[in-house]
């Protein structure tokens, strides 16, 4: 409760931009100093084995994790860990350093526990990406790596923009994102289109089969972000799409350009997260569930403010979830609270683990 009362008034109090730069100040000064981020590490986080999730060869020590967005530079990947997380994504990370859109261009809509951004994949390219993952050697979780397309890239040549990402990033991700969902980055949705994504995935994967090939066994999963916004005939192709280029998951869902739910900040331009979000994301993960019957995994986001959020989500169908906006109104105490409350409700109704919730919510 400090955070609410003291604070994030004083955050909220700055652009919402301002403020998520002074935090990320704050982050990367903790990131300097390992042994304080170990010992801040052992009190947010829940220790249980029942909180552990098996995925991709991975072990992540709980389900929570930081939603791509929040550190799109991997910048402050030495410092999250302190706050608890079983595993970080960060990016969108573009071949070319790219500015992004014009200030401002992140925005609270408060009353809605909400937030639009129109960011536009601003990054410092994949070759400083690169180094700042190379320079950090001591992981404590596993780390995801969302890439795109530069903006100012022609659509004709954006697939080359992804191959490229992924051939500078591929050694440094335990697992890798395409994102192909923003709706803040122009056309570049056109690629959840059947034609366009079996192109995008033809491409990617045999690039990747050819990097793994020279490897050495490393061979982070591919998976790829998609849209709330899409109609279930339109989830049901993508789906199908992931599941014929055998991608190792899909992450549902991106911010959703639908005002459905929003009482403020109608009129303001960009894709919208936080609790607006929540039902939309937990029944776009539900229906991949059915489709797919395990043979790729779902990493559930949108709209997670509570442990029953997150819940809802695993049960779903998600095998791990991911939080940025419900960090941003509830604090960083959040991840431990969500954790804390999945051991409970799982005990509540009969789990082994959390990950035995998964999918058993039918519908």
């Amino acid at each position: 409760m400090w955070y609410e009362w003291l604070v994030r008034p004083a955050l909220f109090a700055m652009d919402a931009e301002r403020a998520h730069r002074w935090v990320g100040t704050w982050l990367k000064a903790l990131g300097s100093v390992p042994p304080l981020v170990r010992w801040l590490r052992s009190r947010t986080t829940l220790v249980d084995p029942r909180l552990s999730v098996r995925l991709w060869d991975l072990t992540f020590p709980n389900p929570v994790g930081l939603a791509a967005g929040f550190d799109k530079g991997c910048e402050w990947v030495a410092g999250l860990p302190a706050l608890g997380f079983g595993f970080l994504e960060v990016g969108t990370i573009t071949p070319l350093p790219h500015g992004g859109n014009p200030s401002p261009r992140l925005f609270r809509a408060v009353k809605d526990e909400a937030l639009i951004n129109r960011l536009g994949f601003n990054n410092p390219g994949a070759k400083v990406a690169r180094e700042r993952l190379r320079r950090f050697t001591q992981r404590l979780i596993p780390i995801g790596v969302n890439i795109g397309k530069t903006p100012t890239t022609p659509q004709e040549d954006a697939i080359s923009d992804y191959l490229n990402a992924l051939e500078a990033l591929f050694h440094y991700a335990d697992y890798l994102v395409l994102n192909v969902s923003s709706p803040n980055t122009q056309g570049l949705r056109q690629f959840e289109a059947p034609s366009r994504l079996e192109e995008l995935l033809s491409a990617v994967c045999e690039r990747h089969r050819q990097l793994a090939g020279r490897a050495g066994g490393h061979r982070p999963p591919l998976l790829v972000k998609i849209s709330p916004d899409l109609s279930p005939e339109q989830l049901e192709q993508v789906t199908e799409a992931a599941l014929r280029h055998h991608l190792g998951g899909i992450i549902a869902t991106n911010t959703t350009v639908s005002r459905e739910g929003l009482r403020t900040l109608v009129t303001q331009e960009g894709g919208v997260s936080g609790l607006p979000l929540v039902a939309r994301s937990t029944a776009v993960i539900q229906r991949i569930f059915r489709q797919v019957k395990g043979r790729l995994a779902v990493i559930g986001v949108g709209g997670i403010f509570s442990a029953e959020d997150a819940y809802a989500k695993i049960r779903a169908g998600a095998s791990l979830i991911q939080i940025y906006t419900g960090l941003v109104y509830r604090g960083p105490g959040l991840v431990k609270r969500v954790n804390a409350g999945l051991l409970a409700l799982c005990q509540r109704d009969g789990f082994s683990s959390v990950q035995a919730a998964v999918g058993t919510g039918g519908g």
